[in-house]
């Protein structure tokens, strides 16, 4: 029956109106994973000495012991971003007479085809079966090579179970994100460090080795955990996310905004109750933990903020540049009922500056907690907070204009580029260098803070004009508005 199943996969994609779109889409992908694959390879031989380079005078082994559980915290945090849930392909068999449990297996299989799970097996394996055999034998080498193998595994279907849960509890995932940066601040603020735990595990395992037994379990314990929720849920309304909830009917908050917040509900109702949105929403959420890899004391002390300025931008707006980017697109399946209905274009474009301003002030507030490092991040944080809901929801919108593809709203955002186009690359480019314009040239002059301060007073100039800038772009909408309709009805 998998065979039946990867099969009709095949058939199905071949068949598919789509097919030249998606095969470009795979061949690009395909080639940057053999470039990533390619390094890894390289990496994994040289692990050796590029340990002794980077770390002089320290034992190789404790640095590849404590290396091992720092890599797939990491790359956790990247599954939760990326990787895509195998869900929709089996909805065609769940009318037929078809055992549930077969159904279940040909998911979980599916998900096992990823490419995170090569990464850490070309990157560690080749290091266990040279420096490891050598060092404390064969059988501690086949002991590291079956924890690393477990280990991704767990990863697999831990990261698959949390994003199921939290299509259907989307509150959840803010409690994962809190986890993740309360681990990144312990391990920021030395009070807890993933290194140090993973080489204490691993120097267990090369002492006793059947202590490596603990992980195939837990990745049976995970596996057998997401295999029956997938059993508890195997119907088509629960995979497709389409239920409605009775939390998306109702704001009364927006309410009190009028004709603007019904429509900025409409747009809220959108992204809840549609998967790609949703994941547009969840990835954006999980990018407020790029602080943890930018915001460095070394730099703070110095007051050299340039890389910070770019993770600041773009954690403040987040929801604005990743979901901002496919607008109009997220309403191109009725967008000619938006045209032939009395709607008032100009609220329309009102209700999405109100979105993504409340969006973009609500993250602000969270990663303020990056506060705790330092005065100096709030600083940061607040001067691309202002322009990121003063320019940047401008440069946004108006890019928007000249985005003529529909999103699919079904699909999932990972490794998905259905309706992309070249406004959205086009976009990144003003968008992530126009901060740098206002704040090199005080830097240059060693006047870092009044760079900052020259970029927050431009986005709160632009915040006040705000009304000119929606009448900017409801002139370049009404001069497109056609072009972007016969747009959306092409399939892309």
């Amino acid at each position: 029956m998998l065979f039946t199943f990867l099969d009709h996969q095949w058939k199905a994609f071949w068949r598919s109106r789509n097919k030249g779109g998606t095969i470009a889409a795979q061949i690009f992908m395909g080639l940057m994973v053999l470039y990533l694959l390619a390094v890894a390879i390289v990496l994994g031989f040289m692990l050796e000495v590029m340990a002794k380079h980077i770390f002089p005078g320290k034992d190789v082994m404790l640095v590849y012991n404590g290396l091992i559980l720092y890599y797939f915290a990491i790359d956790f945090v990247m599954r939760m971003q990326l990787q895509d849930l195998p869900t929709l392909s089996i909805v065609p068999y769940l009318h037929l007479n078809i055992p549930r449990q077969k159904l279940v297996n040909f998911l979980n299989v599916r998900a096992i085809f990823s490419a995170f799970n090569l990464f850490p097996l070309i990157l560690f394996l080749p290091f266990c079966l040279t420096s490891v055999a050598d060092t404390f034998g064969t059988t501690v080498a086949l002991m590291y090579a079956l924890s690393i193998l477990s280990l991704c595994i767990f990863n697999n279907y831990f990261a698959l179970y949390i994003k199921r849960l939290t299509t259907d509890y989307v509150y959840l995932i803010f409690g994962v994100i809190g986890i993740i940066a309360a681990i990144g601040l312990l391990e920021y603020f030395k009070v807890f460090s993933i290194s140090a735990g993973s080489n204490a595990v691993f120097t267990a395992i090369a002492r006793r080795p059947y202590i490596a037994l603990g992980f195939p379990l837990l990745a049976a314990l995970v596996f057998l955990l997401n295999a029956q929720y997938l059993k508890n849920h195997l119907y088509t309304e629960e995979l497709r996310g389409n239920k409605e909830k009775k939390a998306a009917t109702d704001y009364p908050f927006l309410d009190s905004f009028g004709e603007v917040g019904a429509l900025a509900a409409l747009e809220l109702k959108l992204i809840l109750r549609h998967k790609r949105p949703k994941s547009a929403l969840v990835v954006s959420l999980f990018f407020m933990l790029y602080g943890l890899l930018f915001y460095k004391r070394p730099l703070l002390e110095q007051d050299n903020f340039g890389m910070m300025l770019f993770a600041a931008t773009f954690m403040t707006g987040s929801s604005i540049s990743i979901y901002g980017q496919f607008m109009f697109g997220w309403q191109g399946a009725h967008f000619d009922g938006l045209l032939a209905n009395k709607v008032d274009m100009r609220k329309f474009i009102q209700a999405k500056f109100l979105l993504f301003t409340i969006a973009a002030t609500l993250i602000t507030l969270m990663v303020s907690l990056y506060g705790l490092m330092s005065w100096k991040i709030l600083c940061i944080q607040l001067a691309t907070y202002l322009y990121n809901i003063g320019l940047g929801t401008v440069i946004v919108l108006y890019f928007a204009t000249r985005n003529y593809k529909a999103i699919d709203l079904s699909k999932s955002a990972g490794f998905n580029y259905q309706g992309v186009g070249a406004s959205q690359f086009v976009l990144m480019l003003p968008y992530f260098l126009i901060p740098y314009l206002f704040y090199i040239p005080f830097a240059k002059a060693g006047m870092p803070y009044w760079g900052l301060f020259s970029l927050g007073a431009a986005g709160l100039i632009s915040l006040l004009a705000r009304n000119f800038w929606i009448d900017f772009i409801l002139r370049a909408f009404q001069k497109r508005r056609y072009t972007i309709a016969s747009g959306f009805r092409e399939i892309s």
